[in-house]
């Protein structure tokens, strides 16, 4: 049962990332506001949004190819990739941005990754 409720919290963050990854390709302006960052790109640089676009999408996939393909490393790939939000929250706290943000959201979703990845051991 405890497996199982990890595959659900790790299916919920994959199909979730990869509709904020879509977001991010569709260079949406209000998702790089709430990443959590004091500004956003100007305009030129917006293709830096696209960059963490790919990176996201590819990581929901990433989830969802091994539940099918590799289940049995699924736990340790979750914890791998739960290195990004750490990543991004570091990203959002040294750079001035918004506190809230980094721990509620990048910090909560590496939160779900661990729990996620503990309960795929069970």
């Amino acid at each position: 049962m405890l497996y199982w409720i990890g595959l659900v919290i790790t299916w919920i963050g994959a199909l979730g990332i990869i509709g904020i990854g879509l977001a991010y390709l569709a260079k949406n302006a209000g998702n790089a506001a709430g990443f959590g960052l004091p500004t956003s790109p100007a305009p030129d640089a917006r293709g830096w949004w696209q960059v963490k676009g790919i990176r996201d999408v590819t990581t929901g996939l990433l989830l969802i190819v091994f539940t099918f393909a590799a289940r049995d490393q699924l736990a340790l790939l979750v914890l791998v990739l739960a290195l990004i939000p750490i990543g991004d929250m570091l990203i959002i706290l040294t750079n001035g941005g918004n506190r809230k943000t980094a721990f509620a959201i990048h910090g909560a979703t590496a939160l779900a990754m661990l729990v996620a990845a503990g309960l795929l051991t069970a």
